[in-house]
């Protein structure tokens, strides 16, 4: 049985906002509440996959201080997009 899209949307809302980095926690509650109801299928797996990712990588992979993997540099780079228009 598949995932209705409004479950799966909050599921992933829900696993945006609960990492186990505080910083982590808002950037990526952020994102999802801005970017996840635009995205199409393909986009939420990928997005799904990468909350798999250990946080301190993602810390380093969003703040730019290590590059992420080939399969997540395109969804980082959006991220670090949402977040440069959020500090404005």
């Amino acid at each position: 049985m598949s995932e209705a899209p409004e479950h799966r949307l909050k599921r992933l809302q829900m696993r945006s906002m609960r990492r186990g980095i505080k910083e982590m926690d808002l950037i990526l509650s952020a994102y999802a509440e801005a970017r996840l109801p635009q995205m199409d299928d393909v986009g939420l797996t990928l997005y799904d996959q990468m909350l798999n990712e250990n946080d301190h990588d993602l810390y380093l992979w969003v703040s730019g201080q290590a590059d992420p993997s080939e399969k997540y540099a395109a969804l980082v780079s959006d991220i670090r997009s949402q977040l440069a228009e959020t500090r404005g």
